[in-house]
Parts: C-alpha cells; structure tokens; sequence
C-alpha cells in the first residue's frame, strides 16, 4: 500500500482541496458541497478517513516544498514573537534613554515589530506583534493548557492570565532630543 495514491471520490478530493485552503474541516464540507446541518460531524469524520488524511499530509507536504516553509520555521516565528524582549527597544543615554531606530534592533526584536508610525515632528512609535497570542499558540502547540477552561478563554486560562500580566500591548514613542527634529 505504500506510495500507492489515495482513493477519494470527488466531494472528498473537493474537501481535501478546500481544507487546505484555510484548516477548517467544517467550512471545507461545506465548500465541498456536504450539507451545512451536518458539516461538522461530515468534516471531522472526513480528517480521520485514512485516504482523506493521506492526501492532506500529501497536500501539505506539497505546499511546503513549493513554499519553502516548514513546521518548524513557522514554529521559529511564533517563538520570536512570544519571546522578544521589549527592553531591547530602548538603549540608556547620559540623558536618560533613547528609543532605538528600526535599523539598529537585533533580527528577533525586528521581527516582533507589527509596524512603525513616522510622526510629523520626526519621532516614531512602535507597534508589537501580539505577544500574548503568540504564546497562547505555542501553549496550544505544546499541549500546555490544563483543560477545557484554559482553551476556552474562561477566567482561569492561560490567556487571561497573560492579559493581565500583559497588558493592552506595546506601545513605544521616540522623541528627537531637544534642538533636534523638524
């Protein structure tokens, strides 16, 4: 049986096509033309279908040569963004601090950068990556959570936990020294 191509009707080579497209089993059934009562049940009894789990791991095999991404670098990505440190933002001066420029961050603390705002007046403000939903994925990942609550979001979960910790995000602005800017 092995290398043998799997055996799949049209609705479920249509289902396999669609899952692909974005991991939902339940809204590939339905693209693939199972009916939206029982999609649900259709798509997860469909993922444990030996020639339907064949042709996804073969579909994703697929894209991830043509892609060149691999588990393991988007598992990289996800690390950089759940790790970074935002200290390393900031560099200590005589006069106190400074915010660093893009250009001088080292490739992980880069990396956690979702975006930067140039002000009128010269300074600029960084925006992070969600670092908490960075974590919670690699906790899903791992198997990290205790149970059903944690998935949830309930108000013991892990995510809840990193919220309060955390905060509402990152939010730096670099200010040109006096004398200096526009």
């Amino acid at each position: 049986m092995a290398g043998e191509k799997p055996q799949l009707n049209d609705r479920q080579r249509r289902f396999v096509e669609e899952y692909l497209v974005d991991l939902n089993a339940m809204q590939a059934a339905i693209r693939a033309g199972y009916s939206a009562k029982t999609a649900k049940q259709i798509g997860q009894r469909l993922l444990t279908h030996v020639d339907v789990a064949a042709a996804i791991e073969a579909g994703v095999q697929r894209r991830s040569i043509r892609t060149g991404v691999k588990a393991d670098r988007a598992l990289e990505e996800a690390a950089r963004l759940a790790f970074y440190d935002p200290r390393k933002l900031v560099e200590a001066t005589p006069d106190g601090y400074r915010i660093k420029h893009l250009a001088e961050l080292d490739d992980d603390t880069a990396a956690a950068i979702a975006s930067v705002k140039v002000n009128a007046d010269g300074s600029f403000e960084y925006k992070a990556w969600d670092k908490n939903a960075a974590l919670e994925k690699l906790f899903k990942h791992l198997s990290l959570f205790k149970d059903s609550e944690d998935r949830a979001g309930g108000a013991g979960s892990i995510a809840s936990l990193l919220a309060a910790i955390q905060g509402a995000g990152l939010g730096v602005r670099r200010t040109p020294p006096e004398g200096r800017g526009s």
